[in-house]
């Protein structure tokens, strides 16, 4: 609350305004920066809340609010932000969170909420690098026979089934978090770790298993490339999935190109 002097020689209370609110829908590592640095620069005159899809049971610490769980489609996040009064929505989701994005978009456009899509820039081929492109998981599954039998797999767990029909092929699967249930794979083994991985590890994982392919999502970043570096060295075929296409708007490719948005957007 505050106070005002009226000229009748009494105080009048009034409801201060609450600060404009962000959400940055979250789950990577642009994210958690973005709600860092936004939290940092505006302090407590912007409310920042990251939502994440509640997918990982022990997410990495993030600053400001934190909402775990979907909205239930694109009808109710734009009821979610018009109860929250939400004055902008960062999409700060993986590349691959097609279904996400199309969604904040919708919800954005019924809620007239101001909405950016940050699309980190995909890798980049570089001399050597021997990738073999793939419109969707279930046409990198059918390119492996002819490239290898041990199989670095580091797609996440959406599409793992297409991989099923193999008995002469071992998996090596890495995963943020060890699955509850066995995976629908005839011969496998599952790590986990959460990047940044760096060339020497990735290297020597590739070694110590004897890896022959590399099966991967085009997402992009500084998190993960260490094993497209690593394969380039080892001479290694990578499978690389091209990512689905993203909705239609607004777009920037960084955290501070993110800031500078909002900044503009805030005044």
């Amino acid at each position: 609350m505050c106070w005002l002097w009226r000229a009748t020689g009494r105080f009048w209370r009034m409801s201060k305004p609450e600060p404009p609110k962000l959400l940055i829908l979250g789950g990577t590592r642009e994210a958690a920066d973005l709600a860092l640095q936004a939290d940092v620069r505006w302090g407590s005159s912007l409310t920042v809340i990251t939502s994440l899809a509640g997918r990982t049971a022990a997410p990495a610490e993030i600053a400001g609010q934190v909402r775990s769980g979907g909205f239930g489609g694109a009808d109710a996040m734009a009821a979610y932000l018009e109860t929250e009064n939400i004055a902008a929505v960062i999409d700060a989701t993986h590349p691959f969170a097609a279904q996400i994005s199309a969604n904040a978009a919708a919800a954005c456009l019924r809620a007239q909420t101001s909405r950016v899509l940050l699309d980190r820039p995909m890798w980049e081929r570089q001399d050597g690098d021997q990738w073999h492109m793939a419109a969707d998981v279930s046409q990198a599954a059918g390119m492996l026979p002819r490239l290898g039998r041990r199989v670095f797999l580091t797609t996440g767990h959406a599409g793992l089934e297409e991989f099923s029909g193999y008995r002469d092929i071992w998996f090596l699967v890495r995963l943020v978090e060890m699955p509850e249930n066995p995976l629908p794979l005839a011969e496998y083994q599952v790590i986990t770790a959460r990047g940044p991985f760096d060339v020497d590890g990735e290297t020597a994982l590739l070694l110590r298993h004897e890896i022959d392919v590399i099966v991967c999502k085009a997402s992009g970043g500084d998190m993960t490339r260490a094993k497209l570096d690593a394969a380039r060295m080892l001479g290694l075929p990578v499978v690389m999935i091209a990512r689905p296409p993203g909705p239609d708007g607004p777009r920037v490719v960084s955290v501070e190109a993110g800031l500078a948005w909002l900044t503009e957007l805030l005044g």
